[in-house]
């Protein structure tokens, strides 16, 4: 049974203010120094039911500011145990905070490090793909506060570097799509780690089904906090769907970025392969652009979405696995070069703009064979798309060849895949593992020329007639009984020689 929480005044009502919450001195100068002055409907919600000790579930679109939402109450309640001893016994973890992604775990820690900076709690952040021993060190070394992506957390508890007995707040964040990357088991045997009595935070940008039964298994009567209507997409976010041939949509994204001039904008792809390829040809297209996904190691990813932050990478292209919880202010655009598969990951996507009140635009491009996938979109965000098409890029009708076509050239490997239907990223079944570099198959070991045609040039395959296996004649040959091979003692000429093997070459 969830209790729904009443009507509350949220940031239009000017009166409400973080200083309203009863929140420490030191918390409000760490607000300040970021200038922050007014809440957000999900903190204005939360901060005052976490710091009553309640359980929650929380839902809100990505970008709503619910990290605050559930950090500052957790510092505001630690405090009370809060110790500037050196001794690490003094420093048990009283709350962990769980994250899918190693980025988003990241972010967390950013956030919650920002908002402490004024008190004596200590927090660190821990995920796979890098090295264990400086996590090691500061753990033992005594923190308060663990953020943490599940796979890595089980890796130090099986080493015994963490302790948990003493553990008073649990947070899942985007607790969906734990769900989706497969950490179920994960979370369950982390959960039973963990002291009987204590809060449970829980916040997803949906509540299905399984996010309500995983809620049930370890929360006690929780509050429900719902800022917006389930699916539901950013208000100010303007949607654009343009219709696109499947082989043009690479041309068509570095058009768009160069006609609007974006100088930031995320491009999300549904394989790891067109993320590469894609920036690629945006990089020789004289735009900085940078890729993100499941093959490109911790370090990598972490440097890239870094120099984006900078401003030094304009572009960065990614898959929903290395997007999902990236913490960008002012993102003013992203682009949708694939439609995705989950039509729930649309939402996810495009609330990567217009955020924190802020305006944005989202552009998706599709082709005739995504049709189903923007109509399961249209159903979930209840929004009926107006097609359009963009200026130069008009699709060609069925049946109709493409400029390349006409030019005699071929699409290359990365639209031939796609045409095919490449395979999507999958997430990973847990972040402890990666590997690095893309696997781009070799090309095949032909002979062939190029002959010039009015400026293009077209790749034709040579064929050897001497290089031909020998194949035996599928129609038998008969030879009378009573015929007679006459030995002869004349050289055969080498026209007869050739006519015998199958012909001369034509020159």
């Amino acid at each position: 049974m969830h209790e729904q929480l009443p009507e509350i005044a949220t940031p239009e009502t000017p009166e409400v203010r973080f200083e309203d919450f009863g929140l420490s001195p030191d918390i409000l100068k760490a607000l300040s120094a970021q200038g922050y002055t007014h809440p957000t409907p999900i903190q204005a919600q939360a901060i005052p039911i976490v710091l009553q000790g309640r359980d929650v579930m929380g839902a809100a679109q990505t970008g709503t500011g619910k990290t605050a939402g559930f950090s500052l109450p957790i510092i505001q309640l630690l405090l009370a145990h809060a110790s500037a001893s050196m001794s690490p016994a003094r420093h048990p973890v009283r709350a962990l905070i769980l994250t899918p992604t190693r980025e988003l775990a990241d972010q967390v820690a950013e956030n919650v490090k920002a908002y402490s900076r004024f008190t004596p709690l200590r927090s660190t952040v821990v995920f796979g793909g890098v090295d264990m021993a400086p996590q090691t060190a500061t753990l033992r070394a005594g923190v308060e506060i663990v953020i943490a992506t599940p796979g890595r957390l089980l890796d130090h508890v099986q080493q015994k570097t963490v302790n948990l007995s003493q553990t008073q707040i649990l947070v899942m964040d985007e607790a969906d799509r734990m769900l989706d990357m497969g950490f179920l088991p994960d979370l369950q045997r982390i959960i039973n780690l963990l002291p009987k009595q204590r809060q449970n935070l829980m916040f997803s940008a949906t509540f299905s089904p399984e996010i309500k039964k995983l809620a049930a298994s370890f929360q006690n009567n929780p509050v429900t906090i719902e800022v917006a209507r389930s699916n539901a997409t950013a208000e100010r976010v303007t949607q654009t769907i343009y219709k696109i041939d499947e082989d043009a949509k690479s041309e068509a994204v570095a058009h768009i970025i160069r006609e609007r001039k974006l100088k930031q904008v995320i491009v999300f792809s549904n394989t790891k392969i067109g993320a590469s390829k894609l920036a690629r040809l945006l990089e020789n297209d004289g735009v900085k652009a940078s890729a993100i996904h499941g093959d490109r190691t911790q370090g990598e990813r972490m440097a890239a979405l870094e120099a984006f932050k900078q401003g030094q990478i304009e572009v960065l292209v990614a898959t929903d696995v290395a997007a999902r919880g990236l913490d960008i202010t002012d993102l003013p655009c992203v682009i949708n070069v694939d439609l995705p598969y989950n039509a729930e990951d649309y939402v996810h996507r495009i609330g990567r703009t217009g955020r924190a009140g802020a305006s944005g635009d989202a552009i998706s491009l599709y082709s005739e064979k995504d049709e189903r996938l923007l109509v399961d979109i249209e159903k979930l965000i209840k929004i009926k798309f107006v097609r359009s098409e963009l200026a130069g890029f008009v699709p060609r009708q069925r049946g109709e060849r493409s400029d390349r076509a006409e030019r005699g050239e071929r699409p290359d490997r990365g639209e031939r895949s796609s045409s095919r239907g490449e395979r999507s990223e999958r997430p990973e079944r847990s972040e402890r593992s990666s590997s690095s570099g893309d696997r781009a198959s070799a090309p095949r070991d032909t002979q062939s020329y190029g002959r010039s045609n009015g400026g293009s040039v077209r790749r034709e395959k040579v064929d050897p007639w001497f290089l031909k296996p020998y194949e035996p004649s599928a129609a038998p040959v008969s030879v009378e009984a009573d015929a007679v091979v006459k030995p002869t003692t004349s050289k055969p000429s080498k026209h007869k020689v050739a006519a015998l093997l199958g012909g001369m070459p034509k020159r």
